[in-house]
């Protein structure tokens, strides 16, 4: 028998880590005599929804007897932590990890935080996977989850509001369509809270190296992207698509020591929260790609965000490049009205906005600027305007000509069809690269 146990909403703006959780739980069953069957997993939910904290991720993990290929998933102050492929029929103690999961939950999880509440289960039967679809593109409601739940007999707890069995029962339903990994690192407890020592140099020369990761370094704005902001656990967080080069990419970071670190299967970077959409269908908290006409030239409002209004032929609404996309607000002044454009993002329900994620052109207008008045055929001067669209006349024999005998050039855009992304240092934990698009 195995069974899977999803982990959610334990971590705090304060600090705190589901992942680490998830760690620490792992590896204390393995000592147990379980076994981990395949890759533990790190599944992101709505990024949208106003009551996350933090990065919205919940941990899955399956557990029983393997059997068949052993995989190396992670390591702990120099012990080895290996899964395997497949299960084999046999009994395991759901009392004993029910109590160690509760234990490790009520030691770790900022319950003390009044938005941290922590939620798990446990279930031989996975949710249909249409509980991850809701929890990541939409929003999915307690009462639901637990008749959810009952009706597989699933053991569970919801801790305060219990609104972490929502993300827990999300995780473990997910079922890969795109997958990406993560390898993540842990400092030593007395480290927590402390500046990190991440050597900057390193960061650069991993992600040269290996290809397949991806956000770990923003040249453009000079951040290193693999380390986080809060005060968690985590000394550095590598993203890509394979666990082998991961490994490798791991091994070439230089840094302070630490504790461990495990590998998680994740959906990180597969836009798994996006739906296309009607402008007039879209609702708030959602994540969206509209297609459209731009028409409303960009303008930029105090804060540095950049707003435009697309519309198609259902409604129009307003898309912002916030301030922290930096550079790509640049892209986003550049566009016009006439221009037909694919916008993705997050939608803000106050103000109603898509918070751009990625946009990519597919018609540029011509633009066309006056450079001359046309000349006199007879007088050979300059005409002059009788007015917008009016045309023009001669100011000595009174010929008239068309508007569109001037001379008009046609204005560089420094825009070229295709797709464009916010930077690294802006990028949501869903969004996916462009470095992963298949042309």
């Amino acid at each position: 028998m195995c069974i899977w146990i999803g982990i959610d909403d334990t971590d705090s703006n304060k600090g705190g880590c589901t992942t680490y959780l998830g760690y620490r739980i792992i590896s204390q069953l393995i000592e147990r005599g379980y076994d981990i069957i395949g890759y533990p997993r790190l599944v992101r939910l709505n990024p949208n929804i106003p009551w996350k904290t933090r990065g919205n991720g919940a941990v899955a993990f399956r557990v029983g007897r393997g059997k068949g290929r052993k995989i190396l998933i992670g390591e702990i102050r120099g012990n080895k932590i290996f899964s395997y492929s497949s299960e084999e029929n046999s009994q395991i103690d759901i009392d004993d990890i029910k109590a160690l999961v509760e234990r490790e939950i009520e030691s770790f999880a900022f319950l003390s935080d009044e938005n941290t509440n922590s939620g798990y289960v446990m279930t031989k039967e996975k949710p249909d996977r249409s509980l991850y679809e809701t929890c990541v593109k939409g929003i999915a409601y307690l009462d639901d989850v637990i008749k959810i739940l009952d009706s597989l007999g699933a053991i569970y707890r919801g801790y305060k509001n219990g609104r972490g069995l929502i993300g827990a029962s999300a995780a473990v339903s997910w079922e890969p369509i795109d997958r990406t990994f993560e390898i993540i690192t842990y400092r030593y407890r007395e480290k927590w809270g402390t500046g990190r020592d991440v050597d900057k140099i390193s960061v650069i020369e991993m992600d040269k190296t290996i290809n397949s990761t991806f956000d770990n370094y923003d040249y453009d704005n000079d951040r290193v992207l693999i380390t986080p902001n809060s005060p968690c656990p985590i000394l550095f967080g590598i993203r890509g698509e394979n666990p082998d080069d991961l490994f490798k990419a791991k091994d070439m970071i230089r840094s302070e020591d630490y504790e461990g670190w495990i590998i998680f299967e994740t959906n990180q970077g597969t836009d798994d929260h996006i739906e296309r959409k009607k402008i007039i269908d879209i609702k708030p908290y959602e994540s969206v790609i509209v297609e459209g006409v731009i028409e409303k030239d960009p303008y930029t409002i105090k804060g540095g965000h950049v707003i435009f209004s697309v519309k198609d032929e259902t409604s129009s609404i307003d898309c912002t490049a916030y301030e922290p996309t930096k550079n790509f607000r640049d892209i986003v002044r550049k566009l016009r009205v006439g221009d037909v454009v694919e916008v993705y993002g997050g939608v803000r329900e106050e103000p109603f906005t898509i918070n751009i994620e990625k946009i990519r052109i597919k018609k540029l207008v011509r633009i066309k600027k006056k450079v001359e008045n046309p000349i006199c055929d007879n007088c050979r001067i300059h005409m002059k305007s009788l007015g917008r669209d009016k045309g023009y006349r001669c100011r000595r024999c009174g010929a008239i000509k068309s508007e569109d005998e001037a001379k008009f050039e046609i204005l560089e855009r420094g825009l070229r069809e295709g797709f464009y992304e916010v930077p690294p240092c802006a990028r949501r934990h869903l969004s996916k690269p462009l470095k992963r698009f298949v042309s």
